[in-house]
């Protein structure tokens, strides 16, 4: 086999695992019961599977501007999900919308019926 077909195959199989967890977050999108699992769905495997497109296609492509470009949408992707997400989720925790009976634990639930957080004392130097 030769080089360029090795890059071909790479590239086949990072297009076709990027497309199957796309297709997995959209699933989870759909069948997910809160907007918390929801969230995660869309973060996670949408995120990873955007990465393996953006791969592929520069294993495809094999050019200088075009895969500086691919990694500037990937480094974009990586800063901007997270972020984005724990804004949605905070927002949706402090307006009450969230379903305590699928919480395992909350962390945040003393400081939601409390009116806020508590400030923080410092422990006392040894």
């Amino acid at each position: 086999m030769t080089g360029q077909t090795v890059a071909d195959i790479l590239a086949g199989t990072c297009l076709i695992s990027g497309a199957l967890l796309s297709l997995a977050a959209g699933v989870g999108l759909l069948r997910f019961p809160d907007l918390l699992s929801r969230m995660h769905a869309a973060t996670k495997p949408q995120v990873l599977g955007l990465l393996l497109i953006l791969a592929g296609t520069a294993l495809r492509l094999q050019n200088t501007i075009d895969i500086t470009t691919l990694v500037l949408i990937g480094v974009f992707q990586l800063v901007t999900a997270p972020v984005a997400a724990h804004m949605i989720g905070r927002a949706v925790y402090r307006s009450g919308q969230v379903r305590a009976d699928l919480l395992v634990v909350d962390e945040l639930a003393d400081d939601r019926t409390n009116g806020g957080p508590e400030p923080r004392h410092r422990s006392p130097e040894r």
